[in-house]
């Protein structure tokens, strides 16, 4: 007998049964998935029985590119939320870092989510404007990409970091082209670590209790299982374990150190930002990401690199290539993460050597202005996170947050891809929309293919770990622009109800 069975308009994302009214949930796992006849059996005395009407009840949904582990100390106790979704306008981000200086001990004050082509009138930070914020207390403001941290000298102090400091490897300290000297900035995660780490250090005995906020977060949005590749391979089990490990190849788009075939524009922000006329550049040479992949390819590991410029992707697919012809390997999956330039033969390219993509679509609705006026145009930024062209050149893809630079939210990114719409209301390249029912799933099966557990999640079926989530519609029932609109009624892991109600 099932210890739970739920009824409702049941959206399987199992081809061989597509549609259901009922599931049944033995012991964690899945035992039967049909009409309401061909689950009645599974009921018995023990058995506790909802029926959700016409809520819609589908596999819970997959963050296939997070950090969990990340975001759960950024969006927690010491850090504060200046987030562009938390503070949307320059004149709150001041006034918020100025309330965080004067509440901070001695250890200082760290704020993350700083974002002048969202909050728009903020300069970019210099050393001498940080030391004014905080003149005898360390003083961080992390970039809302996560590839930059602004610092005062106080910081820098605590740090250890001096302009002696040698740059760590994929990384670097902004530093004063005449005199050398720090300038109060600090690129990619080894140096914003260097930085960050001593005042984020308070956070460590709160882990556990820090993790599981960022877990409720993620229930909250349907999500039953994150992905977090940014950290070195180890052990695991069913319920917890490693598939990949990550890299990068260049930074963030929103700094202008994205690896570029064109040039950034000549705007007023591109001018404020100092990438005018840009192409950016990468973290690593093609020779260093061959030397990076190669020893994790060789011991069986999935990479997932973060690439978003072209040149950055023609780069790893280099390097990659190379790789694959030294030590051929089926079914490898390595992945392309973000691939927010992606050009439609690269796309052709990555699939003819069995790499995936994962698609970082919220970047449409959240920048999808900024991207063609202030970036890159309509011909470069219109054509942003190209589900389109990925799907065309035959990839299963799957759609990420990368919290926190935006909040996890699989009901936003379905509407990014079907739609393209920017919050400010423009449709971004429309041939390059997706069906509802490839959107579903990117942030199911697919993305449950792309972490090599298509066998136990991803979709509802026997056998399967019974991870649902309860829509209040069917995506595929209700006008596209009113995706987003959907609610999450309850959400379920492993037969256990972690949020909302089934009632």
């Amino acid at each position: 007998m099932a210890d739970l069975v739920v009824f409702g308009d049941v959206l399987t994302m199992d081809d061989a049964n597509p549609r259901a009214t009922a599931v049944a949930v033995e012991d964690g796992r899945i035992v039967a998935v049909g009409a309401d006849a061909d689950v009645a059996g599974f009921i018995g005395p023990r058995t506790v029985v909802h029926d959700v009407g016409n809520a819609c009840i589908m596999p819970g949904f997959i963050e296939a590119h997070g950090h969990p582990l990340n975001e759960a100390v950024l969006l927690g106790e010491p850090v504060v939320d200046i987030r562009p979704v938390t503070v949307p306008d320059a004149d709150g981000v001041l006034a918020t870092i100025a309330q965080a200086v004067a509440d901070a001990g001695p250890e200082g004050a760290v704020l993350n989510g700083w974002d002048p082509l969202l909050q728009k009138g903020l300069d970019e930070p210099t050393l001498q404007w940080m030391n004014e914020q905080s003149p005898h207390k360390p003083l961080i403001v992390l970039h809302n990409s996560g590839h930059a941290a602004y610092f005062n000298s106080t910081a820098a102090a605590a740090a250890g970091v001096t302009e002696d400091t040698p740059d760590p490897e994929g990384a670097r300290f902004g530093r004063d082209a005449d005199t050398g000297e720090l300038t109060g900035v600090a690129y990619e995660s080894a140096a914003v670590i260097a930085i960050a780490g001593p005042v984020l250090a308070s956070a460590a005995g709160r882990f556990p209790d820090l993790l599981a906020a960022e877990s409720a977060r993620l229930n909250a949005a349907g999500v039953t299982t994150v992905s977090e590749m940014a950290f070195d391979p180890g052990a695991g089990d069913e319920m917890v374990r490693q598939v990949g490990i990550k890299i990068w190849s260049d930074g963030s788009p929103w700094i202008g150190n994205i690896a570029l075939s064109f040039a950034y524009l000549d705007t007023p922000a591109t001018r404020a930002l100092g990438m005018a006329c840009s192409h950016g550049g990468a973290n690593y040479t093609g020779e260093q990401i061959l030397e990076i992949s190669t020893p994790y390819y060789e011991q069986g590991w999935q990479i997932a690199c973060h690439a978003h410029g072209d040149d950055a992707i023609t780069m790893v697919l280099d390097a990659w290539e190379q790789m694959l012809s030294a030590n051929p390997r089926d079914d490898h999956r390595l992945r392309l993460e973000h691939v927010g330039a992606m050009r439609p033969d690269q796309f052709r390219r990555a699939a003819d050597l069995g790499v995936t993509c994962s698609l970082f679509v919220d970047h449409l609705y959240y920048w999808g202005d900024v991207l063609v006026d202030d970036l890159f145009g309509s011909e470069h930024g219109g054509h942003w996170a190209a589900a389109g062209s990925a799907l065309a050149a035959g990839h299963r893809i799957s759609f990420h947050n990368d919290g926190p630079v935006t909040p996890t939210d699989p009901l936003r990114n379905l509407a990014d891809s079907v739609t393209r719409r920017s919050r400010g209301g423009r449709v971004l390249a429309p041939e390059e929309r997706i069906p509802v029912e490839a959107a579903l799933r990117a942030q199911t099966v697919d993305a449950a293919w792309q972490l090599f557990s298509e066998d136990s999640i991803g979709a509802l079926k026997p056998g399967m770990h019974a991870d649902l989530v309860v829509l209040s519609a069917n995506p595929l029932a209700v006008d596209p622009e009113r995706i987003a609109d959907i609610e999450v009624r309850a959400t379920v892991f492993a037969g256990a109800t972690v949020y909302g109600s089934l009632s």
